[in-house]
């Protein structure tokens, strides 16, 4: 459990490539450490100069369901100053890695897996790939800055106020997804990619991901940060805890009820 990086079998084709893989069961919604080890472990994969791609992935059921809401639950504003921070961190980590990330996408990606992969250079996702920002159900705003990097404007406005999410093919048809492939393909699609990537040097890789994010025509630190001032006001009023609480009832009294 936790983050974890590695290389994918030898062979020419996969040189140059390095693996950063989440996994925290049930449902990889990560910690507040959590996000910080990711930050870390993108950040070093990327200053290693024998790596010219990486690929993040994670096992399991679904590529990331954001924050860890008990954890927040249970510890208060400290966790949820820490869970902010840490999603700063590894967004920002993706983005500003020195070179091409490829996000590998199962499942669910929600809350937090939007803001990785809004960052990534491109996406590969399985059939079964959704993606939405569930925060006004969780008591959050953040991540609109991501998900516009996925959709287009109006559609990322009805999907962020309805919580609804967009699947693997209809992103794919906006442009953001490079492939959808069955599941048990994805993460060979995602080495495919990678390995065509890090073909070339190293060195002018790391010059075009500079000059590409040089050239954004968003700030996507400075649009997150400010997103994130109203995830704090939210809190300091009490409407973040109020319908967390609210969110967390309503789950408990649906196990229950399957139970």
């Amino acid at each position: 459990m936790g983050v974890s990086t590695s290389t994918p079998e030898k062979g020419p084709e996969k040189n140059g490539i390095a693996v950063v893989t989440v996994d925290f069961p049930p449902v990889n919604a990560l910690p507040v450490d959590g996000w910080f080890a990711l930050a870390d472990a993108v950040r070093t994969a990327g200053r290693d100069p024998q790596v010219r791609c990486v690929v993040l992935a994670a096992r399991g059921r679904g590529f990331n369901a954001g924050v860890d809401i008990k954890e927040i639950q249970a510890q208060g504003p400290s966790a949820l100053t820490g869970a902010n921070r840490g999603c700063f961190e590894a967004f920002a980590a993706v983005y500003e890695c020195a070179v091409p990330v490829v996000a590998a996408v199962q499942g669910f990606c929600l809350g937090g897996g939007i803001g990785l992969v809004g960052n990534a250079d491109a996406i590969v996702a399985s059939e079964d790939a959704t993606f939405g920002l569930p925060e006004l159900d969780r008591g959050a705003l953040g991540a609109a800055t991501h998900l516009s990097r996925l959709v287009p404007q109006h559609l990322m406005r009805a999907l962020y106020y309805t919580s609804r999410t967009a699947t693997a093919a209809e992103l794919h048809a906006h442009g953001s997804v490079w492939r959808v492939v069955p599941r048990e393909e994805l993460h060979a699609a995602a080495l495919e990619l990678a390995g065509e990537i890090a073909a070339k040097d190293g060195e002018l890789l790391r010059l075009a991901k500079a000059a590409i994010n040089g050239i954004d025509p968003v700030d996507v630190r400075r649009s997150y940060r400010f997103e994130q001032g109203f995830t704090y006001e939210a809190n300091a009023v009490g409407v973040g805890d109020r319908v967390r609480d609210a969110f967390g009832k309503e789950r408990d009294e649906r196990d229950g009820a399957q139970a």
